[in-house]
């Protein structure tokens, strides 16, 4: 089982860090206190369904924190178990740009009589240890958002494409679009296997309405046609950050053209080993 503990200055972007990790296939937790660390990651390990964990633990678990390094060093003596630290920080000025900005109120406010500055001095002093011993540092001060995920995800991933989860919908338009649909793609104007009596209570998921449709030469230079503007639109959409792209076909009724083409489209981004998930969301309407 893979285990990320992330940690590091507060202000220094680990609740985004966190967010990209649940995004590329993380089981996460926020704000763990060391001491609960040990016994969260066996109960893990011994779930065969969970392969993937991150937590983040800091400053704001108080004096229960300083057991962090215990923690890591009896982790990576468990079987099983791949800990890894990634630290993340941030220059002074622009920790104290940020939480101008946020008006929030520092973990060590109370023991600097409001200070930022004073507050980030003694966070850093109190994690230089952490730091020291850490696997990964990433230095989140002049990095945008998108920058951070691509860190992140050059770290946590096999393949830059994971970072994406393609989903491949099918839809009626007597039922509506459905609004969370990136991409929208009409197929009623291709034949309609409703009209043949043996496929009219068959879906696309019978090989024979699949057939039916794609018989058609206008069906198949559509097909292609897609596929070449989702090849050519998926690295833009990777390069700005997304981490989910809907692609929805709709038909009349939403149970034969547009689950054939919602189907095959992401068989072929199986084949390329991506990160997929179908949906058909009015096959069972009557």
């Amino acid at each position: 089982m893979e285990f990320v503990i992330v940690t590091g200055m507060s202000g220094s972007g680990k609740s985004s860090c966190i967010k990209v990790l649940e995004d590329i296939g993380f089981f996460c937790i926020d704000n763990m206190p060391p001491a609960l660390i040990p016994n969260f990651a066996e109960m893990c390990n011994e779930n065969c369904e969970i392969t993937k964990v991150a937590i983040v633990t800091d400053i704001r678990g108080g004096v229960m924190f300083f057991k962090l390094a215990e923690c890591v060093s009896g982790l990576k003596n468990t079987d099983g178990i791949d800990v890894k630290v990634l630290f993340l920080e941030a220059s002074r000025e622009v920790l104290i740009n940020r939480y101008s900005e946020t008006r929030r109120k520092h973990p060590l406010d109370s023991v600097s009589d409001g200070d930022i500055s004073k507050a980030i001095d003694a966070e850093a002093e109190l994690l230089s240890d952490v730091r020291a011993h850490a696997d990964y540092i990433i230095d989140s001060s002049l990095l945008t958002s998108t920058q951070l995920k691509e860190q992140i995800a050059e770290l946590f991933l096999d393949k830059p494409s994971d970072r994406m989860i393609i989903s491949c919908m099918s839809f009626g338009f007597k039922y509506g679009v459905p609004k969370e649909a990136d991409l929208v793609f009409d197929v009623r104007c291709l034949p309609n296997p409703f009209y043949v009596p043996e496929l009219k209570h068959k879906t696309g998921l019978d090989s024979e309405v699949r057939d039916y449709v794609m018989n058609y030469e206008q069906s198949r230079e559509l097909e292609n046609k897609v596929r070449d503007m989702v090849d050519f639109l998926l690295p833009l959409y990777l390069r700005e950050g997304k981490s989910r792209l809907v692609i929805a076909f709709g038909c009349t009724g939403g149970k034969h053209r547009s689950i054939t083409f919602a189907k095959r489209l992401a068989d072929y981004y199986i084949e390329k080993e991506c990160r997929v998930h179908v949906v058909h969301r009015d096959i069972d309407k009557k």
